[in-house]
């Protein structure tokens, strides 16, 4: 099992339900060879391995940078500004992703 994978694995333990209250969105996460997708519903989340129709922000990066990201080695918005990070759809969705996933 890759540590990507057991992140998103461990994932749905690490969202605060208040903070996603309300919200209705599908995150796409492209690394690498890997892609995970993120639905948030109702308040509850649910992770799937591959693409999911309707995806409202892709995130695209190396699977090395992620888990740099999700760490706190690497910040959000120097990621994004050296390329390492990019984003297409919903950039408000790109601004609450932190706070969301709990991201180091």
């Amino acid at each position: 099992m890759s540590d990507v994978k057991a992140y998103f694995d461990s994932l749905s333990g690490k969202v605060d339900a208040g903070k996603i209250a309300g919200m209705n969105s599908i995150f796409q996460f492209n690394l690498g060879e890997e892609v995970f997708s993120v639905k948030v519903a109702d308040g509850a989340v649910a992770v799937s391995e591959g693409a999911m129709e309707g995806a409202n922000i892709q995130l695209t990066m190396s699977p090395e940078d992620f888990l740099a990201l999700t760490s706190g080695q690497l910040n959000s918005q120097q990621a994004f500004l050296t390329g390492k990070l990019k984003i297409k759809g919903d950039m408000q969705l790109a601004l609450k992703l932190q706070n969301v996933f709990n991201l180091a």
